[in-house]
């Protein structure tokens, strides 16, 4: 029997909503499946086939020591999905000037440190948003207009324009599985916000996304460093471009309740990667 790490974090021990229906597609899948802990030291992480990043929602506050935690799996051999080098370069956003250098179309960002008001009449930007580049689920995130951008964009930091299609048509989430596409949501925020998470009002909802923007979200698949098992990109339509805001690698909700069998997709995704690390 193929056993499985679900990985989440002390706030939540029993994983998320989405994880739990993972769970139950693993084990219909005869797989043995523990939800646990990323800093639970008492785990032996290399008594699993596969240990999968699921739900660690605060690895953000922690970085320095959940970085520190994928170097120790790393070095153990444990087979960690996604992989350590790709967990450590999704986890500071400037990942976004890599993916832009490889030919994706993301939305301009800067990084700090720098003078916010110069930035921004620099770049032609009447309104952007600052936030950390190590941050999750909009965590730190604010509106800033030049009027308001007396300060210093710090090095830990960066800014990008306010893109307005947020508000207007949402933001996509494409969720793909081991190279594939699985199911896309549009989310937007509550009325006079800009977020799209639904903790902070933003609403959910289960949308085919038309074809020609489908394959564009594949183009931004193809230019992560493989492998990889799971993967998120969040992006706007502007003028039937998908321009990326986000590619989620570590903890990103999937969506599974809006799409039925796809946890049962992530599920085989995972024993066929954990068969294969078996066979080598």
């Amino acid at each position: 029997m193929v056993s499985v790490a679900l990985v989440s974090c002390r706030d939540l021990p029993d994983g998320t909503p989405d994880d739990r229906l993972l769970v139950d597609a693993l084990r219909e899948e005869a797989a043995d499946v523990r939800v646990v802990c990323w800093d639970d030291s008492s785990v032996r992480w290399t008594d699993f086939d596969a240990v999968v990043v699921r739900s660690t929602w605060d690895y953000h506050l922690r970085a320095t020591k959940f970085l520190r935690w994928i170097d120790e799996l790393e070095r153990s051999g444990a087979p960690l999905w996604n992989p350590a080098p790709l967990l450590r370069w999704n986890a500071d956003k400037r990942y976004l000037t890599d993916l832009e250098r490889r030919g994706v179309e993301v939305v301009p960002t800067e990084l700090g440190p720098g003078h916010l008001r110069e930035i921004l009449e620099r770049r032609g930007w009447e309104r952007a948003v600052v936030k950390p580049r190590i941050s999750a689920a909009a965590a730190g995130a604010t509106v800033r207009t030049r009027e308001d951008a007396d300060d210093t964009l710090a090095e830990g930091q960066m800014v990008q324009p306010f893109m307005e299609e947020v508000r207007t048509t949402g933001e996509w989430s494409v969720v793909l599985f081991a190279g594939e596409p699985s199911h896309a949501v549009l989310k937007r925020p509550a009325a006079g916000d800009f977020r799209v998470q639904e903790e902070h009002g933003g609403t959910v909802a289960a949308e085919p996304m038309p074809p020609a923007l489908a394959a564009q979200a594949l183009e931004v698949a193809a230019a992560i460093e493989p492998p990889w098992l799971y993967a998120r990109v969040d992006a706007v339509d502007v003028a039937g471009r998908l321009v990326v805001m986000e590619v989620e690698l570590i903890e990103p909700e999937l969506f599974f309740r809006f799409e039925p069998g796809s946890a049962v997709r992530m599920a085989r995704a995972i024993l066929e990667r954990a068969s294969s690390t078996r066979r080598r």
